[in-house]
């Protein structure tokens, strides 16, 4: 049995720490207000993660650092992602604790083809080129001999704890579960991966051990995609809700609020990624790990009961 620190209590976060925790793990998880999985192999921490001194106390003596933290705006990125990801990297470093960094898909920029991770990072808009760099410095340091790192990356996200302002799967489904009508953004005909939450913390998990998978970064696999009106007629459909009425936003109201709302300016930037296919290809981490993704249908009924059940 290990110590693990995670930082971040989101979805993930937090399913990665019941993971953990219900495999004999101790783990300390940090966030701003201490907030986490009450049980009781677990040590929840308020503290500041951009503070290098204070994650270095906290990495000591843990085997890993998780991190699953993410700043809820896009607008706060740029101001936020930077001081995390340096302390993050020298608290690896002093405590020789495995980096094990959650990661996304918007490093690739706007393909054609299922996303490998081969594809090379050719990031068009800030956010992933940010993402890019974060990673990049993490793989140098690796390279170095000084961390072992490896970053995980997932698509958007179904589970019971995905909340509205984590994941737009969730924020389309909170209207459509109570036969609201669903302003969504894209083509919602185009096909998408879903990663599982639990899917994405078996990954972080068996990352955080596997020599194989340090040096690199690894894609989480995932049932089959679905449309985004497959996806939310299947929520429905298990909870006897209406059919989901769906009404696209018109491109000129996002080309008109672009320059005036800063968040509409950071969500253009990404709405590529439902206008054209959006394919998560993880059979690389499946020859290697012998892993696959969880059942869509599963996917749907754990995540459909709790959705219609909480905020």
């Amino acid at each position: 049995m290990a110590h693990r620190l995670v930082v971040g209590a989101g979805p993930i976060g937090s399913a990665l720490t019941r993971r953990l925790a219900a495999d004999g793990d101790t783990v300390t998880v940090v966030t701003r207000s201490g907030r986490g999985p009450d049980l009781p192999q677990v040590t929840r921490i308020a503290a500041d993660a951009t503070d290098p001194e204070r994650l270095t106390a906290l990495a000591t003596g843990a085997a890993t650092i998780v991190n699953c933290a993410n700043p809820g705006d896009y607008t706060r990125w740029e101001a936020e992602w930077p001081p995390l990801a340096a302390a993050l990297l020298t608290a690896a470093e002093r405590s020789d604790a495995t980096l094990v960094t959650l990661g996304n898909l918007y490093g690739y920029g706007p393909v054609d083809v299922p996303i490998s991770r081969d594809l090379p990072l050719a990031a068009t808009g800030h956010k992933g080129r940010l993402r890019n760099r974060m990673w990049q410095d993490a793989l140098d340091r690796h390279r170095a001999g000084r961390i072992r790192a490896t970053e995980i990356r997932a698509s958007d996200y179904i589970g019971p704890e995905v909340t509205v302002a984590s994941a737009i799967l969730r924020r389309y489904a909170d209207a459509t579960l109570h036969g609201r009508t669903a302003w969504v953004f894209g083509d919602p005909d185009q096909p998408h991966t879903f990663s599982d939450t639990e899917d994405v913390a078996a990954m972080l998990a068996i990352a955080a051990d596997d020599e194989r998978a340090w040096g690199q970064a690894w894609h989480v696999p995932a049932a089959a995609p679905r449309t985004l009106r497959q996806a939310l007629t299947d929520l429905a459909e298990q909870v006897d809700a209406p059919t989901p009425r769906l009404r696209r936003v018109p491109g000129a109201a996002v080309a008109m609020l672009t320059p005036v709302v800063p968040i509409i300016r950071e969500l253009r930037e990404v709405l590529w990624q439902f206008e054209r296919p959006y394919v998560l290809d993880a059979s690389v981490t499946t020859e290697v790990f012998g892993v696959v993704g969880t059942p869509w249908a599963e996917s749907v009924a754990r995540a459909a009961a709790a959705w219609t059940t909480t905020d």
